[in-house]
């Protein structure tokens, strides 16, 4: 399967990188962070630029990230409901996203696509959620800018090593991005209550 990634990216370029990041951000199960990662092996190798195939990420996740989000602000979640046993989208998750997303907003865009069971429902929920259009945008993209990079660089310093690199991002990078959001969650906590503290 990596092979096949491999040889995909090195015929079709950028584009092949464009359509698959496209399909990642649409919550579509695909491997769209691996071929980052091998975009990052063929930027060390000479073949792609870093700062296009970096560009190229942004774009194409961005386009289907906001795609997905449209589809859920102009569907509404009784679409989820009624199609969910077709995409596997259970009433179960979508009230654990929207209580995600209540807790919130901008962890839920940034730390949600780490979530196991979530992932793939967080820019539908936020559009069902009707979140601004350029607040979605602006922490989709610091999302994206981020995961893109590091793919990316991954791919580059580590790219010979990619199947021992796909094993790690499929079992491991979950919990880190449940980490990640505890610590922001955390902070968020604390900071209310030294604020609730001061006006006693």
């Amino acid at each position: 399967m990596l092979d096949f990634i491999v040889n995909y990216l090195t015929a079709l370029g950028l584009s092949g990188l464009l359509a698959g990041v496209f399909i990642e951000a649409m919550g579509v199960p695909f491997p769209g962070g691996i071929m980052v990662v091998l975009t990052g092996f063929l930027v060390n190798q000479g073949k792609i630029n870093f700062f296009s195939a970096l560009i190229t990420t942004l774009s194409g996740y961005t386009a289907g990230s906001f795609t997905a989000y449209l589809i859920g602000r102009n569907l509404g979640q009784p679409f989820f409901l009624w199609c969910g046993r077709y995409l596997r989208i259970t009433p179960e998750r979508i009230k654990q996203t929207q209580s995600w997303l209540d807790r919130s907003a901008p962890a839920f865009i940034v730390f949600g696509r780490f979530l196991p069971g979530v992932s793939n429902l967080t820019p539908y929920m936020a559009g069902v959620s009707r979140i601004g259009a350029g607040y979605f945008l602006f922490y989709n993209t610091l999302f994206t800018l981020g995961w893109g990079g590091l793919y990316l660089l991954l791919g580059m310093f580590f790219g010979h090593n990619y199947r021992l690199i796909s094993g790690y991002l499929n079992n491991g990078l979950p919990f880190v991005g449940l980490g990640l959001l505890g610590i922001y969650l955390a902070y968020v906590y604390l900071k209310k209550y030294k604020k609730r503290i001061k006006n006693i």
